[in-house]
C-alpha cells in the first residue's frame, strides 16, 4: 500500500453508506430521458461554425479557445457538471454524422471535447482521438486492448477522468453498452458482502500490456475500491488483472480474490445496476470514469467494410476534478489537482489524433 492512501479507513468505513447522487439504480431511470441531451439545429450550427473556425489548426494542438461556441459552451458547462457532480452520465444525441466527412466529424467531436477536458493519449501509440472498431486482433492475447475487437467487453474503467464514445457506425447485431454505478456497487457489497469488498479494497496487481511508461515495470499494484477526500473512487479492468498472471513474479490470484471480482461483475451485470444504452448514429455517451462502469456485448459486424460498427473515442483529463489517492500515480502519472493526469504514456511516442483506424 502507498504512502498516502487511505484503504485502512476505506475498510473500516466501508459500512457506511456513500449517499449522493452517483448512487443510482437502473428502476431510477425507468421511464426518464433526463439523462439524454438532444442537439438543437442551433447547436449543430455552431458546431460547423466552430470547426470552420479551427480548420488550420492541427487536432492535437486545438484548445478549447480555438473552437468557440456560444449557447452550447453553457449547455455542455451544466452537462460537465451532471458528469463530475451528479449522476455520472450523460447521453448527447443528434450529431449528424452521416452528412459530415470523417475529418469533420473527428474535428467537431475533438473541438466539443475541448469544452470538458483535455484529451490524453489512449495507447502507446499515442492517439488523442481513438478508435474503437474490430481490427481482427485476438482478444484472447494478454496484450490485445479489447476495444480493437468484436469480443465482449465486461464491465471496466479506463484511465481518465471523462470518456467520451461517439457513435459513427453500429454493428450488424449486438454490441449493445451497459453501464453500471461503481458508487452504488460499493454500497451493495458493504451491505451484503462486507469481506469481499475489503479485498476489493486491497491491492491488485495489474498489467501494463506493454504500454509501459519510462522507469516503470510490466505491472503495478493497485486496488478496485479507493474511499478519498469524501469520494468513492473506482478502477477495474478484470482483464488487465489477470493478463498480469503472465508474470512469473506476480503471486497467484488468491481464491478471495477470485471470488471478490466474481461476485463485483456479477453485481454490476445485474438488472438491479445495469443500465443499458441503445447507441444511435450520431450518439456521444460521456461518463466519469471514477464512479461509472462500462461494457459491450459480443457483436456481429457487417459483410462491408464501410458498414462496420466504429465509434471514436475520447479520454479527457479534468483540471477540477476529483482528488485522487496516492496510489493512482502507478497508472495515471501525476494526480495533482490541475495538472494534465490519467491516459497511456509510453517514451517516444507522439501525441496525435488519427481520421482513420
Amino acid at each position: 500500500m502507498n504512502e498516502g492512501d487511505q484503504m485502512p479507513e476505506a475498510v473500516t468505513q466501508s459500512v457506511a453508506r456513500a449517499d449522493n447522487p452517483a448512487a443510482w439504480f437502473a428502476q431510477d431511470f425507468d421511464g426518464n430521458d433526463d439523462w439524454i441531451y438532444r442537439f438543437t439545429h442551433a447547436d449543430v450550427n455552431e458546431l460547423t461554425r466552430a470547426a470552420a473556425h479551427s480548420a488550420r489548426v492541427p487536432l492535437p494542438e486545438l484548445l478549447v479557445g480555438d473552437f468557440p461556441l456560444d449557447g452550447l459552451a453553457v449547455t455542455l458547462v451544466e452537462l460537465r457538471r451532471e458528469i463530475l457532480q451528479g449522476r455520472g452520465f450523460v447521453l448527447l444525441r443528434g450529431l449528424p454524422v452521416g452528412d459530415w466527412s470523417p475529418a469533420l466529424t473527428a474535428r467537431i467531436y475533438y473541438g466539443l471535447g475541448c469544452h470538458l477536458g483535455q484529451a490524453v493519449s489512449q495507447n502507446a501509440s499515442g492517439h488523442l482521438l481513438g478508435h474503437v472498431k474490430d481490427l481482427g486482433k485476438d482478444p484472447f492475447d494478454p496484450v490485445t486492448r479489447v476495444y480493437q475487437t468484436n469480443y465482449r467487453q465486461p464491465f471496466h474503467t479506463d484511465s481518465t477522468d471523462i470518456v467520451g464514445l461517439l457513435c459513427i457506425k453500429t454493428a450488424r447485431r449486438g454490441g449493445a453498452s451497459a453501464i453500471a454505478s461503481s458508487t452504488s456497487a460499493f454500497n451493495v457489497l458493504a451491505e451484503q458482502r462486507p469481506d469481499l469488498l475489503e479485498v476489493l479494497c486491497q491491492p491488485f496487481y495489474v498489467d501494463r500490456k506493454d504500454e509501459i511508461p519510462l522507469g516503470k515495470e510490466p505491472t503495478y499494484q493497485l486496488a478496485v475500491f479507493h474511499r478519498h477526500a469524501g469520494y468513492v473512487t473506482c478502477i477495474y479492468a478484470r482483464d488487465f488483472i489477470e493478463a498480469a498472471q503472465r508474470f512469473d513474479d506476480v503471486p497467484r490470484l488468491l481464491f478471495e480474490q477470485i471470488e471478490a471480482m466474481d461476485v463485483l461483475d456479477r453485481l454490476v451485470a445485474s438488472d438491479r445496476l445495469r443500465f443499458d444504452m441503445v447507441f444511435e448514429p450520431g450518439d456521444i455517451q460521456l461518463l466519469h470514469n471514477h464512479q461509472i462502469l462500462h461494457s459491450r456485448t459480443t457483436y456481429e459486424d457487417w459483410p462491408e467494410v464501410e458498414h462496420r460498427r466504429h465509434l471514436l473515442r475520447l479520454w479527457l483529463s479534468t483540471a477540477d476534478g476529483r482528488p485522487l489517492p496516492m496510489a493512482f500515480e502507478e497508472r495515471y502519472g501525476t494526480i495533482t489537482p490541475g495538472m494534465i493526469r490519467g491516459g497511456i504514456r509510453v517514451s517516444g511516442s507522439v501525441l496525435n489524433a488519427p481520421i482513420e483506424p
